[in-house]
């Protein structure tokens, strides 16, 4: 069984109840980056996904979908409603929200990544994640520092595979 989400707009990520945000340096050159966000089967150097499907054509723009499976078993389906690709400048970023979960207790999800050229060389990369959680649920500082925690593993295994 899924549960609906309801869209969002790209202030939800700088407004939401429970936020997240990753913002690293990593040596690796931002095109490469981005080949690795933008291929199937990414997020694969995650240990909190087992799977996160393209179920679009490429080449992807604002209109894509992708399907993500949890370590968990829970999958969310996704719909992006950014996406920008700026080659010339190496800059990139795209924005999506949940379409559905197959478990309850959200009512928004979303999630912005951005990968720009790195100051002094390699990358940027800035990786937003935004969510609400349906009433009665517990207080988004409690849900905060849950959701940190995963969120800090997705960050720790980001730095990682692009170290190497």
């Amino acid at each position: 069984m899924a549960f609906d989400l309801e869209p969002i707009t790209e202030s939800f990520y700088d407004d939401a109840p429970v936020r997240y945000v990753i913002d690293v340096q990593v040596p690796a050159d931002p095109d490469y980056v981005w080949s690795e966000f933008t291929r199937q089967n990414t997020l694969d150097w995650c240990r909190a996904l087992k799977k996160v499907t393209y179920t679009s054509p490429a080449p992807y723009d604002d209109a894509t979908t992708r399907t993500a499976v949890l370590l968990g078993g829970v999958t969310l389906h996704e719909q992006f409603f950014l996406w920008d690709e700026d080659r010339q400048t190496h800059r990139y970023r795209h924005g999506f929200y949940g379409l559905d979960a197959s478990v309850p207790g959200l009512t928004h999800f979303g999630e912005y990544t951005e990968v720009t050229p790195g100051a002094g060389g390699g990358s940027r990369i800035v990786w937003k994640f935004a969510l609400q959680l349906k009433a009665p649920a517990l207080p988004a500082p409690i849900a905060s520092k849950i959701a940190g925690a995963a969120f800090g593993l997705v960050k720790k295994d980001t730095v990682k595979h692009f170290s190497r």
